[in-house]
């Protein structure tokens, strides 16, 4: 259930400050053998860790990341915090630990895996930033879609290339739902328009 907000985001009142994050390439033999026996010898994603990804919350969330979403398979990735699915060369990426966004009028989605009345109470809310926006990440391609989550600290980034070729970039979030709720909670989106329905994402 993808319900989607055009909303005024009230102030985010605290930003847990310092940690940093990433892994090397090297023993790439081992790596292989390891932890991406799914996925064969690839060149890990080069990503710039956030502030926070230290945080054991982090690691948390990424342990309970799926193997694959839509398909999609893990691969590496050279920075702690963080997790990418795909291809080398448009990788949907995943980083844990940048700092929440603050207040902002850029649409909010809230993003629930339950199709049940109570799933709301479990939406993980999204700020997608809107094209212009100071939001998108400079790393961020032109033509992918940028959703970072709010009111939960530490936070998320997910960049979803066109070259996925998903029609919903969506689905990224809704495989994303269970490792999120990791992340406590402690502000929400402020609105009261829903402008989609429910969507599976598949």
């Amino acid at each position: 259930m993808v319900r989607f907000k055009f909303v005024t985001i009230e102030p985010y009142s605290e930003y847990v400050p310092s940690l940093l994050f990433r892994r090397r390439s090297g023993g790439i033999a081992v790596t292989c053998a390891g932890v991406l026996a799914l996925s064969a010898c690839a060149t890990p994603v080069h990503l710039t860790p956030g502030a926070q990804a230290p945080d054991p919350i982090c690691a948390r969330v990424l342990q309970k990341m799926p193997r694959e979403i839509q398909g999609m398979k893990q691969i590496p990735t050279d920075a702690q915090g963080t997790m990418a699915y795909g291809t080398s060369e448009a990788p949907i990426t995943i980083r844990c630990g940048i700092a929440p966004p603050p207040p902002t009028t850029d649409r909010c989605l809230s993003v629930s895996a339950s199709t049940s009345k109570d799933g709301e109470k479990d939406a993980i809310d999204w700020i997608n930033p809107e094209a212009g926006s100071e939001l998108i990440p400079p790393h961020a391609p032109d033509s992918a879609w940028t959703f970072l989550s709010y009111g939960r600290s530490p936070a998320v980034e997910v960049i979803v290339p066109a070259e996925t070729g998903l029609e919903q970039p969506t689905a990224v979030l809704l495989a994303m739902a269970s490792a999120l709720k990791v992340v406590e909670a402690t502000k929400h989106c402020v609105g009261s328009t829903d402008v989609v329905g429910d969507r599976s994402g598949s």
